[in-house]
């Protein structure tokens, strides 16, 4: 596999929170390839920045193979009891929503298919229900003022606003259960077979707009632990998935995977060539009492998760986008 967490099971324990553990470790760390300068002038100059002479990217099907694993096994994370003792809980990958903005050239160019497969309003929604609004048109605007106001994505002249947030060339919700939904690299693979360049689109080719939500179930925690009510905690994360964001979370992460909120160049040893995908929003359900915060910095953590919380608010409202599980988990939440 050409990735991996951003933390493992041998971490140390003091200094974090059992959910700072958790965001380091579901966050991915994807493949990063160089773009050869032949290609450059075909990017899209309204979502990469003009001034930079190399470009890293990643290919969304290096992204999925992130999730191969994890979506068989789980991701372990530590979690410490209140008791002192520390298990490896387990989580599962599903893909809870997802949208993706590109040029239609490059879709119909990766797609290998002439471009009257691909229409801008092209989606896809196996439930049949609760669809995902076509209503984006409407509120574009907003949206892109969100994405370039909160991101520091900022550009000198004013374009249409269908060059603004690209093409759509897959929109999709998920509102089934979890106990009926595939695994999120299943899912994707399932995806895949009707929007093939779902796996070899670069992230340089993808608008800012682009982004996915993955939900997070326990499976089981080693060693068992039966009677803990808080190790049932779900979490749903939020992802960018354009290049675009990529210099900013470098210079706000400092180096640490869970205060970015975008993709980042990472320089750990041992993780140089990879960008780190980590959250930029967070909902969570059945997360109570403060197993999950660490108690000496509380209110700052309290703090830190509404602003997660905030985050994805604010980028669904000004996408206009109905997301089922944040609305469910929104309804359950500790908060």
């Amino acid at each position: 596999m050409s990735s991996g967490s951003a933390s493992s099971s041998s971490d140390a324990i003091a200094g974090s929170s059992n959910l700072e553990r958790f965001l380091r470790s579901i966050t991915p760390i994807v493949s990063s390839r160089t773009l050869p300068q032949s290609c450059i002038n075909d990017l899209n100059s309204l979502w990469q920045p003009p001034s930079k002479n190399t470009f890293e990217y990643f290919t969304l099907g290096d992204l999925w193979d992130c999730y191969g694993e994890w979506s068989a096994f789980g991701v372990g994370t530590p979690v410490q009891l209140d008791s002192g003792e520390t298990v490896l809980q387990f989580y599962v990958p599903y893909l809870s929503a997802i949208q993706i903005y590109c040029n239609k050239s490059v879709v119909a160019s990766n797609s290998n298919s002439d471009s009257a497969e691909f229409e801008s309003d092209s989606w896809s929604d196996d439930s049949g229900s609760d669809n995902l609004s076509r209503s984006l048109s409407n509120n574009s605007s907003r949206a892109w003022d969100f994405v370039s106001e909160d991101f520091n994505f900022e550009l000198d002249n004013p374009w249409p606003v269908k060059d603004k947030l690209g093409h759509i060339y897959l929109q999709y919700i998920e509102t089934c259960s979890p106990y009926w939904r595939p695994p999120l690299m299943d899912k994707m693979m399932e995806l895949a077979q009707h929007h093939p360049a779902l796996m070899t689109l670069k992230s340089v080719d993808l608008s800012p707009a682009s982004w996915m939500a993955v939900a997070w179930y326990p499976i089981y925690q080693i060693p068992s632990r039966k009677n803990v009510k808080d190790l049932s905690a779900s979490f749903l994360t939020y992802h960018t998935l354009s290049s675009s964001f990529e210099d900013g979370a470098t210079e706000n992460s400092g180096g640490n995977p869970d205060e970015g909120t975008s993709c980042s160049k990472v320089s750990e040893k041992g993780n140089c060539g990879g960008i780190s995908l980590p959250p930029f929003g967070l909902a969570t359900y059945k997360m109570e009492g403060d197993l999950w915060l660490k108690p000496e910095a509380y209110d700052y953590q309290y703090q830190r998760i509404v602003n997660l919380y905030s985050a994805a608010d604010s980028w669904l409202k000004q996408l206009n986008v109905k997301h089922h599980d944040f609305n469910f988990f929104t309804c359950h939440s500790f908060m």
